[in-house]
């Protein structure tokens, strides 16, 4: 057999422990798979997190051996991909989000555009996030890239969420954002329009993030062909999944929805106590 007496016994004696660990690594694979096959992007820390949520207490280094052991790794993010067209002769507007403190919820929105490939072309979706939450309030969906769409998402954004005078909008320097019939909207609601630096995605970094998700977790996996597609599956990604399951590191690894129940009730707490 070409191996050592003492480590055939020694093989043979802990033959038991040796099935037993094969067993339970066998387990925690499994509960990883079943992790991936709803957020496939997770690493070991989201995954850590996640398990704990449904009462699966494992600690972060088993499940890296665990997932080099398999080979059950996230997929990979790539880097910002530019898609904005700022060259326009609209104003434009200083960046208010870098010097604001976010610390509740319709304080800030960010806003952006993505495109969706599909068989015949591209379709284009734009959405409206609360910085705060992370939370995703509003969105639109379109054949054309044009104020239309931008206005449609900002408008859903509006009626949901209804904020008060002084909300800081910030978005990039896209025509679409610097429109006058935009901004237009945006000053009848009182809200603040912000931009970010030319060519500069990490300003808008929160949003950037999502746009990866929504691609990397949800397009890209399920193969979009048509635009019924995109109109049937994303609204349900982000109401379903995003909103309401998806863990953000940022957010304490709780979903944005839950996010903002906390907030919500710990208004309302401190509300009942202040009252005399």
């Amino acid at each position: 057999m070409s191996i050592a007496r003492s480590t055939y016994y020694y093989q043979l004696k802990n033959r038991p422990k040796i099935v037993e660990r094969e067993r339970r690594d066998t387990e925690v694979k499994n509960l990883i798979d079943s992790v991936h096959v709803e957020f496939p992007y997770y690493g070991y820390r989201m995954l850590h997190e996640e398990l704990g949520r449904r009462g699966i207490l494992m600690n972060e280094k088993k499940i890296r051996r665990i997932q080099r052991k398999f080979g059950l790794f996230a997929y990979r993010i790539r880097r910002f991909i530019r898609t904005t067209d700022s060259k326009h002769p609209l104003p434009v507007y200083r960046n208010l989000l870098d010097m604001a403190s976010i610390t509740d919820l319709d304080e800030a929105w960010v806003a952006d555009i993505t495109y969706v490939r599909i068989h015949t072309g591209f379709i284009f979706v734009a959405v409206v996030m609360d910085v705060c939450s992370r939370k995703i309030i509003g969105w639109a969906i379109s054949r054309r890239i044009d104020r239309e769409l931008t206005i449609g998402a900002l408008k859903m954004a509006l009626e949901t969420r209804k904020p008060l005078p002084g909300c800081i909008h910030h978005s990039d320097r896209g025509v679409q954002y610097a429109a006058r019939d935009y901004v237009a909207l945006l000053e009848e609601w009182g809200l603040r329009p912000s931009m970010s630096r030319k060519g500069n995605p990490y300003d808008n970094a929160a949003m950037e993030s999502f746009m990866k998700t929504l691609k990397y977790n949800e397009v890209y996996l399920n193969h979009y062909e048509t635009f019924a597609d995109v109109v049937n599956r994303v609204p349900e990604f982000i109401e379903e999944v995003y909103n309401k399951k998806r863990l953000h590191s940022a957010l304490g690894y709780v979903p944005p929805e839950e996010f903002e129940r906390n907030i919500n009730q710990r208004m309302t707490e401190t509300n009942l106590n202040s009252v005399p």
